[in-house]
Protein backbone atom coordinates (compact mmCIF):
# COMPACT_ATOMS: atom_id res chain seq x y z
CA UNK A 1 0.00 0.00 0.00
CA UNK A 2 2.19 2.83 -1.17
CA UNK A 3 1.04 6.33 -2.23
CA UNK A 4 -1.23 4.99 -4.97
CA UNK A 5 -4.77 5.01 -3.65
CA UNK A 6 -6.81 2.22 -5.26
CA UNK A 7 -9.68 3.19 -7.52
CA UNK A 8 -13.12 1.99 -6.43
CA UNK A 9 -16.61 2.83 -7.66
CA UNK A 10 -17.80 6.19 -6.34
CA UNK A 11 -20.97 4.64 -4.94
CA UNK A 12 -19.31 2.04 -2.75
CA UNK A 13 -22.04 2.19 -0.06
CA UNK A 14 -23.29 -1.33 0.43
CA UNK A 15 -25.67 -1.93 3.31
CA UNK A 16 -28.67 -4.28 3.54
CA UNK A 17 -30.47 -2.08 6.07
CA UNK A 18 -30.48 0.80 3.56
CA UNK A 19 -31.35 -1.51 0.66
CA UNK A 20 -34.47 -2.77 2.49
CA UNK A 21 -35.66 0.76 3.24
CA UNK A 22 -35.07 1.81 -0.37
CA UNK A 23 -37.02 -1.24 -1.64
CA UNK A 24 -40.02 -0.16 0.46
CA UNK A 25 -39.89 3.39 -0.95
CA UNK A 26 -39.79 2.09 -4.53
CA UNK A 27 -43.20 0.48 -3.99
CA UNK A 28 -44.90 3.73 -2.97
CA UNK A 29 -46.97 5.35 -5.73
CA UNK A 30 -46.35 9.10 -6.24
CA UNK A 31 -49.25 10.98 -7.85
CA UNK A 32 -47.22 13.19 -10.23
CA UNK A 33 -50.38 14.39 -12.01
CA UNK A 34 -51.54 15.90 -8.70
CA UNK A 35 -48.42 18.08 -8.66
CA UNK A 36 -49.20 19.11 -12.24
CA UNK A 37 -52.78 20.07 -11.33
CA UNK A 38 -51.44 22.13 -8.45
CA UNK A 39 -49.11 23.91 -10.93
CA UNK A 40 -46.04 22.69 -9.06
CA UNK A 41 -44.83 20.74 -12.10
CA UNK A 42 -45.30 21.23 -15.84
CA UNK A 43 -46.75 18.51 -18.07
CA UNK A 44 -43.32 18.08 -19.68
CA UNK A 45 -41.69 17.54 -16.27
CA UNK A 46 -44.32 14.96 -15.33
CA UNK A 47 -43.75 13.07 -18.60
CA UNK A 48 -39.99 13.15 -18.01
CA UNK A 49 -40.27 11.81 -14.47
CA UNK A 50 -42.73 9.09 -15.55
CA UNK A 51 -40.21 7.84 -18.09
CA UNK A 52 -38.02 6.60 -15.19
CA UNK A 53 -40.73 6.09 -12.52
CA UNK A 54 -41.07 2.43 -11.42
CA UNK A 55 -38.57 1.36 -14.07
CA UNK A 56 -35.71 -1.14 -13.76
CA UNK A 57 -32.15 0.08 -13.34
CA UNK A 58 -31.39 -0.84 -16.96
CA UNK A 59 -34.45 1.04 -18.29
CA UNK A 60 -33.46 4.11 -16.25
CA UNK A 61 -29.95 4.08 -17.74
CA UNK A 62 -31.33 3.80 -21.28
CA UNK A 63 -33.69 6.75 -20.66
CA UNK A 64 -30.97 8.93 -19.12
CA UNK A 65 -28.25 8.23 -21.69
CA UNK A 66 -27.49 11.36 -23.71
CA UNK A 67 -29.84 13.43 -21.52
CA UNK A 68 -27.85 13.34 -18.26
CA UNK A 69 -28.08 17.09 -17.62
CA UNK A 70 -31.84 17.14 -18.39
CA UNK A 71 -32.55 14.50 -15.75
CA UNK A 72 -30.10 16.07 -13.29
CA UNK A 73 -31.90 19.40 -13.70
CA UNK A 74 -35.26 17.68 -13.15
CA UNK A 75 -34.11 15.87 -9.98
CA UNK A 76 -32.66 19.03 -8.42
CA UNK A 77 -35.75 21.06 -9.35
CA UNK A 78 -38.04 18.46 -7.76
CA UNK A 79 -36.04 18.45 -4.53
CA UNK A 80 -36.09 22.26 -4.35
CA UNK A 81 -39.77 22.59 -5.17
CA UNK A 82 -41.51 19.67 -3.42
CA UNK A 83 -41.60 19.16 0.33
CA UNK A 84 -43.69 16.06 1.05
CA UNK A 85 -41.40 13.58 2.82
CA UNK A 86 -42.46 10.52 0.81
CA UNK A 87 -41.91 12.41 -2.47
CA UNK A 88 -38.48 13.68 -1.35
CA UNK A 89 -37.52 10.12 -0.36
CA UNK A 90 -38.66 8.79 -3.73
CA UNK A 91 -36.82 11.47 -5.75
CA UNK A 92 -33.64 10.71 -3.77
CA UNK A 93 -33.98 7.03 -4.64
CA UNK A 94 -34.37 7.96 -8.33
CA UNK A 95 -31.26 10.15 -8.12
CA UNK A 96 -29.40 7.26 -6.49
CA UNK A 97 -30.55 4.93 -9.31
CA UNK A 98 -29.31 7.38 -11.95
CA UNK A 99 -25.92 7.91 -10.28
CA UNK A 100 -25.22 4.41 -8.99
CA UNK A 101 -26.20 2.77 -12.28
CA UNK A 102 -23.49 4.65 -14.18
CA UNK A 103 -20.80 6.88 -12.66
CA UNK A 104 -20.66 8.92 -15.86
CA UNK A 105 -24.14 10.28 -15.07
CA UNK A 106 -22.64 12.40 -12.28
CA UNK A 107 -21.29 14.65 -15.02
CA UNK A 108 -24.84 15.78 -15.78
CA UNK A 109 -25.24 17.10 -12.21
CA UNK A 110 -21.94 18.98 -12.38
CA UNK A 111 -22.71 20.38 -15.87
CA UNK A 112 -25.87 22.16 -14.68
CA UNK A 113 -24.18 23.87 -11.72
CA UNK A 114 -24.55 27.22 -13.52
CA UNK A 115 -28.38 26.95 -13.54
CA UNK A 116 -28.55 27.72 -9.82
CA UNK A 117 -25.82 28.80 -7.41
CA UNK A 118 -26.83 26.04 -4.96
CA UNK A 119 -26.51 23.26 -7.57
CA UNK A 120 -25.70 20.40 -7.46
CA UNK A 121 -25.21 20.09 -3.66
CA UNK A 122 -27.69 22.55 -2.14
CA UNK A 123 -30.92 20.54 -2.56
CA UNK A 124 -29.29 17.53 -0.89
CA UNK A 125 -27.86 19.64 1.97
CA UNK A 126 -31.39 20.90 2.53
CA UNK A 127 -32.55 17.30 3.05
CA UNK A 128 -30.06 16.90 5.90
CA UNK A 129 -32.16 19.40 7.84
CA UNK A 130 -35.18 17.08 7.60
CA UNK A 131 -35.81 14.72 10.46
CA UNK A 132 -36.10 11.71 8.16
CA UNK A 133 -33.59 8.88 8.33
CA UNK A 134 -34.01 7.43 4.85
CA UNK A 135 -34.01 10.79 3.06
CA UNK A 136 -30.82 11.76 4.94
CA UNK A 137 -29.11 8.43 4.19
CA UNK A 138 -29.90 8.70 0.49
CA UNK A 139 -28.91 12.39 0.38
CA UNK A 140 -25.50 11.70 1.97
CA UNK A 141 -24.90 8.79 -0.39
CA UNK A 142 -25.64 11.06 -3.36
CA UNK A 143 -23.56 13.93 -1.92
CA UNK A 144 -20.67 11.48 -1.55
CA UNK A 145 -20.96 10.37 -5.18
CA UNK A 146 -21.16 13.96 -6.43
CA UNK A 147 -18.30 15.22 -4.22
CA UNK A 148 -16.09 12.26 -5.17
CA UNK A 149 -16.66 12.90 -8.87
CA UNK A 150 -16.40 16.70 -8.68
CA UNK A 151 -14.27 18.34 -11.40
CA UNK A 152 -13.42 21.16 -8.94
CA UNK A 153 -13.27 19.66 -5.43
CA UNK A 154 -11.41 22.69 -4.06
CA UNK A 155 -14.54 24.80 -4.68
CA UNK A 156 -16.82 22.55 -2.62
CA UNK A 157 -17.82 23.40 0.94
CA UNK A 158 -18.86 20.07 2.47
CA UNK A 159 -19.06 21.31 6.06
CA UNK A 160 -22.66 20.16 6.51
CA UNK A 161 -21.89 16.70 5.15
CA UNK A 162 -18.84 16.28 7.41
CA UNK A 163 -20.83 17.37 10.46
CA UNK A 164 -23.65 14.95 9.65
CA UNK A 165 -21.21 12.08 9.11
CA UNK A 166 -19.34 12.91 12.33
CA UNK A 167 -22.61 12.76 14.28
CA UNK A 168 -23.56 9.39 12.76
CA UNK A 169 -20.27 7.82 13.90
CA UNK A 170 -21.72 7.71 17.43
CA UNK A 171 -25.17 6.46 16.38
CA UNK A 172 -26.57 3.54 18.38
CA UNK A 173 -27.63 1.94 15.06
CA UNK A 174 -24.54 0.14 13.73
CA UNK A 175 -25.93 0.29 10.19
CA UNK A 176 -25.83 4.09 10.21
CA UNK A 177 -22.26 4.00 11.55
CA UNK A 178 -21.32 1.57 8.76
CA UNK A 179 -22.85 3.78 6.05
CA UNK A 180 -21.10 6.90 7.39
CA UNK A 181 -17.70 5.16 7.47
CA UNK A 182 -18.18 3.80 3.94
CA UNK A 183 -18.96 7.30 2.69
CA UNK A 184 -15.84 8.65 4.40
CA UNK A 185 -13.77 5.97 2.65
CA UNK A 186 -14.86 7.53 -0.65
CA UNK A 187 -14.63 11.19 0.35
CA UNK A 188 -11.18 10.98 1.91
CA UNK A 189 -9.70 9.61 -1.32
CA UNK A 190 -9.96 13.20 -2.55
CA UNK A 191 -7.01 15.07 -1.12
CA UNK A 192 -8.85 18.39 -0.90
CA UNK A 193 -11.42 16.98 1.51
CA UNK A 194 -9.02 15.58 4.13
CA UNK A 195 -8.01 18.67 6.10
CA UNK A 196 -11.58 20.11 6.26
CA UNK A 197 -12.81 16.76 7.64
CA UNK A 198 -9.89 16.70 10.09
CA UNK A 199 -10.97 20.15 11.35
CA UNK A 200 -14.63 19.14 11.76
CA UNK A 201 -15.51 19.12 15.50
CA UNK A 202 -15.51 15.58 16.97
CA UNK A 203 -15.09 13.97 13.52
CA UNK A 204 -11.72 12.26 13.98
CA UNK A 205 -12.32 11.67 17.69
CA UNK A 206 -15.55 9.78 16.88
CA UNK A 207 -13.83 7.88 14.07
CA UNK A 208 -10.92 6.71 16.26
CA UNK A 209 -13.37 5.73 19.04
CA UNK A 210 -14.82 3.09 16.69
CA UNK A 211 -11.58 1.10 17.05
CA UNK A 212 -12.50 -0.15 20.52
CA UNK A 213 -12.46 -3.80 21.53
CA UNK A 214 -15.98 -4.47 20.21
CA UNK A 215 -15.18 -3.45 16.60
CA UNK A 216 -15.53 -6.19 13.99
CA UNK A 217 -12.51 -6.87 11.74
CA UNK A 218 -14.42 -5.28 8.85
CA UNK A 219 -15.14 -2.10 10.83
CA UNK A 220 -11.51 -1.99 12.00
CA UNK A 221 -10.39 -2.24 8.38
CA UNK A 222 -12.76 0.50 7.19
CA UNK A 223 -11.89 2.93 9.99
CA UNK A 224 -8.14 2.39 9.63
CA UNK A 225 -8.52 2.82 5.86
CA UNK A 226 -9.97 6.29 6.59
CA UNK A 227 -7.03 7.04 8.94
CA UNK A 228 -4.62 5.82 6.26
CA UNK A 229 -6.10 8.29 3.78
CA UNK A 230 -5.97 11.13 6.31
CA UNK A 231 -2.31 10.48 7.12
CA UNK A 232 -1.22 11.19 3.55
CA UNK A 233 -1.46 14.84 4.64
CA UNK A 234 1.77 15.83 6.46
CA UNK A 235 -0.04 18.30 8.73
CA UNK A 236 -2.43 15.57 9.90
CA UNK A 237 0.32 12.94 10.21
CA UNK A 238 2.22 15.35 12.47
CA UNK A 239 -0.66 15.81 14.94
CA UNK A 240 -2.86 12.73 14.87
CA UNK A 241 -0.93 10.59 17.35
CA UNK A 242 -0.47 13.41 19.85
CA UNK A 243 -4.20 14.17 19.73
CA UNK A 244 -5.68 10.67 19.46
CA UNK A 245 -2.93 8.24 20.54
CA UNK A 246 -3.43 6.12 17.42
CA UNK A 247 0.04 4.52 17.29
CA UNK A 248 -0.51 2.18 20.31
CA UNK A 249 -4.02 1.44 19.02
CA UNK A 250 -2.81 0.52 15.53
CA UNK A 251 0.00 -1.66 16.91
CA UNK A 252 -2.39 -3.47 19.28
CA UNK A 253 -4.87 -4.10 16.46
CA UNK A 254 -2.13 -5.35 14.11
CA UNK A 255 -0.83 -7.70 16.82
CA UNK A 256 -4.27 -9.17 17.47
CA UNK A 257 -5.67 -9.16 13.93
CA UNK A 258 -6.61 -12.42 12.24
CA UNK A 259 -7.39 -10.92 8.84
CA UNK A 260 -4.39 -9.98 6.71
CA UNK A 261 -6.11 -6.92 5.26
CA UNK A 262 -6.45 -5.40 8.76
CA UNK A 263 -2.71 -5.85 9.40
CA UNK A 264 -1.94 -4.47 5.93
CA UNK A 265 -3.88 -1.23 6.39
CA UNK A 266 -2.61 -0.72 9.98
CA UNK A 267 1.02 -1.13 8.87
CA UNK A 268 0.43 1.12 5.83
CA UNK A 269 -0.93 3.84 8.15
CA UNK A 270 2.10 3.54 10.44
CA UNK A 271 4.31 3.85 7.37
CA UNK A 272 2.51 7.07 6.38
CA UNK A 273 3.13 8.47 9.87
CA UNK A 274 6.86 7.80 9.50
CA UNK A 275 7.10 9.06 5.92
CA UNK A 276 5.08 12.24 6.39
CA UNK A 277 6.05 13.22 9.96
CA UNK A 278 8.99 11.15 11.28
CA UNK A 279 10.08 13.49 14.07
CA UNK A 280 6.60 13.46 15.62
CA UNK A 281 6.03 9.70 15.38
CA UNK A 282 9.18 7.56 15.42
CA UNK A 283 9.88 7.88 19.15
CA UNK A 284 6.29 6.99 20.03
CA UNK A 285 6.60 3.86 17.85
CA UNK A 286 9.75 2.79 19.68
CA UNK A 287 7.98 3.23 23.03
CA UNK A 288 5.22 0.77 22.04
CA UNK A 289 7.84 -1.77 20.89
CA UNK A 290 7.00 -1.54 17.19
CA UNK A 291 10.58 -2.46 16.20
CA UNK A 292 10.52 -6.04 17.56
CA UNK A 293 7.01 -6.44 16.14
CA UNK A 294 8.19 -5.45 12.63
CA UNK A 295 11.05 -7.95 12.98
CA UNK A 296 8.46 -10.60 13.75
CA UNK A 297 6.24 -9.54 10.84
CA UNK A 298 9.09 -9.54 8.32
CA UNK A 299 9.65 -13.26 8.96
CA UNK A 300 6.03 -14.17 8.13
CA UNK A 301 4.64 -15.32 4.79
CA UNK A 302 2.26 -12.79 3.22
CA UNK A 303 -0.06 -13.13 0.25
CA UNK A 304 0.30 -9.38 -0.39
CA UNK A 305 3.85 -8.23 -1.19
CA UNK A 306 2.95 -4.63 -0.22
CA UNK A 307 2.81 -5.65 3.45
CA UNK A 308 6.41 -6.84 3.44
CA UNK A 309 7.55 -3.67 1.68
CA UNK A 310 5.84 -1.51 4.32
CA UNK A 311 7.09 -3.69 7.21
CA UNK A 312 10.69 -3.55 5.95
CA UNK A 313 10.49 0.23 5.48
CA UNK A 314 9.21 0.68 9.05
CA UNK A 315 11.82 -1.70 10.45
CA UNK A 316 14.69 0.14 8.75
CA UNK A 317 13.51 3.59 9.85
CA UNK A 318 12.94 2.41 13.43
CA UNK A 319 16.38 0.76 13.58
CA UNK A 320 18.03 3.98 12.33
CA UNK A 321 16.12 6.05 14.87
CA UNK A 322 16.78 3.62 17.72
CA UNK A 323 20.53 4.03 17.21
CA UNK A 324 20.32 7.85 17.28
CA UNK A 325 17.77 8.21 20.09
CA UNK A 326 19.28 9.36 23.39
CA UNK A 327 18.16 7.76 26.62
CA UNK A 328 16.42 10.99 27.61
CA UNK A 329 14.49 11.15 24.31
CA UNK A 330 13.28 7.61 24.98
CA UNK A 331 12.20 8.64 28.47
CA UNK A 332 10.45 11.78 27.17
CA UNK A 333 8.56 9.70 24.58
CA UNK A 334 7.34 7.39 27.33
CA UNK A 335 6.01 10.33 29.34
CA UNK A 336 4.46 12.08 26.33
CA UNK A 337 2.63 8.93 25.25
CA UNK A 338 1.73 7.97 28.81
CA UNK A 339 3.16 4.47 28.27
CA UNK A 340 5.38 4.20 31.34
CA UNK A 341 7.12 0.95 32.28
CA UNK A 342 10.19 0.00 34.30
CA UNK A 343 12.70 0.77 31.54
CA UNK A 344 16.28 1.54 32.74
CA UNK A 345 15.99 5.37 33.08
CA UNK A 346 13.32 5.10 35.77
CA UNK A 347 15.67 3.22 38.10
CA UNK A 348 18.94 5.02 37.35
CA UNK A 349 20.20 7.57 39.88
CA UNK A 350 22.76 8.78 37.29
CA UNK A 351 19.97 9.36 34.74
CA UNK A 352 18.06 11.57 37.15
CA UNK A 353 21.12 13.47 38.30
CA UNK A 354 21.95 14.32 34.66
CA UNK A 355 18.43 14.88 33.33
CA UNK A 356 16.04 16.00 36.07
CA UNK A 357 16.43 19.64 35.00
CA UNK A 358 15.14 18.77 31.50
CA UNK A 359 11.68 18.10 32.96
CA UNK A 360 11.56 21.85 33.66
CA UNK A 361 12.24 22.97 30.09
CA UNK A 362 9.52 24.46 27.85
CA UNK A 363 7.52 25.73 30.83
CA UNK A 364 7.84 22.41 32.73
CA UNK A 365 6.13 20.53 29.88
CA UNK A 366 7.35 17.04 30.83
CA UNK A 367 6.79 17.57 34.55
CA UNK A 368 3.21 18.67 33.83
CA UNK A 369 2.72 15.57 31.64
CA UNK A 370 4.02 13.33 34.43
CA UNK A 371 1.65 14.97 36.91
CA UNK A 372 -1.24 14.50 34.45
CA UNK A 373 -0.45 10.78 34.19
CA UNK A 374 -0.56 10.52 37.99
CA UNK A 375 -3.99 12.19 38.04
CA UNK A 376 -5.63 10.36 35.13
CA UNK A 377 -4.14 6.87 34.81
CA UNK A 378 -5.87 3.85 36.35
CA UNK A 379 -3.07 1.44 35.39
CA UNK A 380 -1.16 0.26 38.47
CA UNK A 381 2.15 -0.20 36.64
CA UNK A 382 1.98 3.30 35.15
CA UNK A 383 1.04 4.83 38.52
CA UNK A 384 3.95 3.04 40.23
CA UNK A 385 6.48 4.26 37.67
CA UNK A 386 5.09 7.82 37.68
CA UNK A 387 5.16 8.00 41.49
CA UNK A 388 8.77 6.72 41.48
CA UNK A 389 9.74 9.32 38.84
CA UNK A 390 8.33 12.14 40.96
CA UNK A 391 10.41 10.88 43.90
CA UNK A 392 13.58 10.83 41.77
CA UNK A 393 12.81 14.28 40.36
CA UNK A 394 12.27 15.78 43.83
CA UNK A 395 15.92 15.10 44.77
CA UNK A 396 17.21 17.36 41.98
CA UNK A 397 14.30 19.74 41.41
CA UNK A 398 14.54 23.52 41.40
CA UNK A 399 12.58 25.52 43.98
CA UNK A 400 10.20 26.60 41.18
CA UNK A 401 9.67 22.97 40.12
CA UNK A 402 8.85 21.91 43.66
CA UNK A 403 6.39 24.77 43.99
CA UNK A 404 4.74 23.81 40.69
CA UNK A 405 4.18 20.22 41.89
CA UNK A 406 2.30 21.64 44.86
CA UNK A 407 0.28 24.05 42.68
CA UNK A 408 -0.84 21.45 40.14
CA UNK A 409 -1.84 18.93 42.80
CA UNK A 410 0.90 16.32 42.18
CA UNK A 411 2.05 16.37 45.82
CA UNK A 412 -1.54 15.86 47.03
CA UNK A 413 -2.07 13.06 44.48
CA UNK A 414 1.03 11.15 45.63
CA UNK A 415 -0.16 11.34 49.23
CA UNK A 416 -3.53 9.92 48.11
CA UNK A 417 -1.75 7.03 46.36
CA UNK A 418 -0.23 5.96 49.71
CA UNK A 419 -3.61 4.28 50.37
CA UNK A 420 -3.97 2.76 46.88
CA UNK A 421 -5.18 -0.86 46.72
CA UNK A 422 -2.07 -1.96 44.78
CA UNK A 423 0.94 -2.76 46.97
CA UNK A 424 3.60 -1.44 44.55
CA UNK A 425 1.71 1.82 43.95
CA UNK A 426 1.52 2.31 47.76
CA UNK A 427 5.23 1.56 48.12
CA UNK A 428 6.36 3.97 45.37
CA UNK A 429 4.04 6.71 46.66
CA UNK A 430 5.34 6.26 50.23
CA UNK A 431 8.94 6.34 48.97
CA UNK A 432 8.27 9.61 47.11
CA UNK A 433 6.59 11.19 50.13
CA UNK A 434 9.61 10.27 52.28
CA UNK A 435 11.91 12.01 49.78
CA UNK A 436 9.55 14.96 49.80
CA UNK A 437 9.74 15.23 53.60
CA UNK A 438 13.49 14.72 53.57
CA UNK A 439 13.87 17.68 51.26
CA UNK A 440 12.01 19.84 53.79
CA UNK A 441 10.31 21.76 51.00
CA UNK A 442 9.44 25.35 51.48
CA UNK A 443 6.33 26.51 49.72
Amino acid sequence: MADNIPEVPLSLVSNQYLDKKVAQIRLKPILWEGYERANLLTHAQVELIKSIDKKSSQEIQVAVQGREDTYASLILYLLQSLSRTDTVQYVCVLADDILSGNEENARGFHTIANENKSYPYGPFFRILQLNDELACLEATKILTILASSSPCPEQNDLTELYSWLASQLTNANNNLVDIAVQELESLLRVRTYRVPFWKTPNAVNNLVALLDKSATPQMQYQVIFCLWLLTFEPSIAAEINEKYDIIPTLVDIAKGAIKEKVIRVAIATLRNLVEKAPSQNLAAMLVVKLLPFTENLSARKWSDADILEDVDYLKERLQENFQSLTTFEQYASEVETGKLEWSPPHKSEIFWKENAYKLEEHNFQLLRSLARILSTSTNCLILSVAASDIGHYIKFASRQGKRLLQEIGAKQRIMELMTHEDQDVRYQALSSVQKLMHQAWEF
